[in-house]
């Protein structure tokens, strides 16, 4: 059996196809180069029909397609994605079934966090696991969430929107368009709160940079010189990335939580310290049950994903 896996990011889209057993048999990126809408759909079908031609050359049978994408896939084949305009309710499965229909494929969309924590499940950190939560910390947060070995969705599709996790008080009208956990630990975020301190505080290396262009890098490339401001800004991160694993822990009871997403990466050496931020809030027996992994699969999660996606039977 073979299938193809794609996954759609918010700069460009990855592809492959996938034999049963995971191997890749042919793999390939195109740029989205500031497409928007139905252009984004039209690249899609132009890789798909791509990869449809070299199986037919190579006598290749595909058997189903699974998509990745990046924010909201409803049960219908519409689509949700913030980042790429004209996508508020794009119809990317009737698009998709417009060019396999005659073929007999099938077509499986599902949002990245979930693709995420499907391609830890087949070839990364959760091999084995039924529960598993896959922590997405990038430009935005999310959480792939897998218990008793199904991916939880919610009653619209929208389950795993942790970036809104309420983690301080009072509620402050900045938290509005990403929420308070986003707002404070994601890549964006981090860029944010050091924006912040150092208006407050113009002293260190970031001072002598433009604030306006300070980014999550330059925080932790800050922090590994000691500069206050980055200090104070990863710090207060491990505290919000630790009371998350806390609350996850204490809902979920799951055997790993596995780190992502761009800023892990760098911060995966801050797994030990926000494993202790999350002793002093867990659930106590849960907390000594779960183990706090970076992916192994990095920037392929999702396209992995979209691969598994595609194989699985429901």
């Amino acid at each position: 059996m073979y299938v193809i896996g794609l996954d759609l990011g918010g700069t460009k889209l990855s592809g492959a196809i996938f034999k049963e057993d995971g191997t890749i048999v042919k793999q390939d990126i195109l740029p989205l180069e500031k497409r928007q809408g139905k252009e984004v759909g039209d690249l899609i079908n132009k890789l798909v029909k791509d990869f449809l031609s070299y199986s037919d050359e190579n006598k290749i049978a595909v058997s189903s397609i699974g998509i990745c994408v990046p924010g909201i896939a409803y049960r219908n084949g519409n689509v949700w994605a913030p980042n790429i305009p004209g996508w508020d309710n794009y119809p990317l499965l009737e698009e998709i079934n417009s060019v396999v229909k005659e073929k007999n494929i099938k077509v499986k969309i599902d949002s990245d966090r979930a693709c995420y924590i499907l391609g830890e499940v087949w070839q990364g950190s959760a091999k084995g696991c039924k529960d598993a939560i896959f922590l997405a910390v990038g430009t935005g947060i999310g959480a792939g969430i897998l218990v008793d070995g199904k991916v939880m969705r919610g009653s619209n599709d929208i389950a795993g929107a942790i970036g809104w996790l309420a983690l301080d008080r009072p509620f402050e009208q900045k938290y509005v368009s990403c929420g308070c956990f986003e707002y404070h630990a994601s890549g964006e975020g981090l860029a944010k709160v050091v924006k912040e301190l150092v208006t407050k505080n113009p002293k260190g290396i970031l001072s002598s940079k433009s604030i306006d262009e300070l980014t999550a890098r330059d925080v932790f490339s800050a922090y590994d010189e000691n500069d206050k401001n980055a200090v104070d800004t990863i710090n207060q991160a491990i505290e919000f990335w630790g009371m998350t694993v806390a609350n996850l822990v204490s809902l979920f009871n799951p055997e790993k939580i596995i780190f992502g997403g761009g800023v892990f990466g760098p911060a995966v050496k801050f797994l030990n310290e926000i494993m202790i931020e999350a002793r002093k809030w867990a659930q106590p027996i849960s907390i000594n049950q779960v183990t706090l992994e970076g992916s192994k699969l990095g920037g392929k999660a999702g396209l992995i994903g979209a691969g598994y996606l595609a194989l699985k039977e429901d």
